[in-house]
């Protein structure tokens, strides 16, 4: 399993508002059922096969473009740890609690 942080940014849009697309974005999450995702303040959570999130990923990229914007600008960030194949994202934040319920 792998898992990644994704943000879709459309340059060139009308306005300040990234809210229009982002919605799409996440609809598009929820129509689909190869990763599972998170929404946060500054992007998306994925988590899934490699290859299904980067599927995923060629799809999320194209939501922009699809609404007319001229430019998409995708940042995604990929962790895969083979050693720990079944490792979630839950699995990432407990750890940290549990490190920080230590202190």
């Amino acid at each position: 399993m792998a898992t990644a942080d994704l943000t879709v940014l459309a340059l060139g849009r009308p306005g300040t508002s990234a809210g229009e697309y982002i919605a799409e974005i996440q609809r598009r999450l929820a129509r689909q059922q190869r990763v599972r995702y998170r929404m946060h303040a500054m992007g998306t959570s994925l988590e899934g096969t490699t290859a299904d999130i980067l599927a995923t990923v060629v799809e999320l990229h194209a939501v922009p473009f699809e609404q007319g914007v001229p430019r998409v600008y995708t940042v995604l960030k990929l962790d895969e740890r083979r050693d720990r194949p079944d490792q979630t994202l839950d699995d990432k934040v407990r750890s940290v609690e549990e490190r920080l319920a230590g202190d």
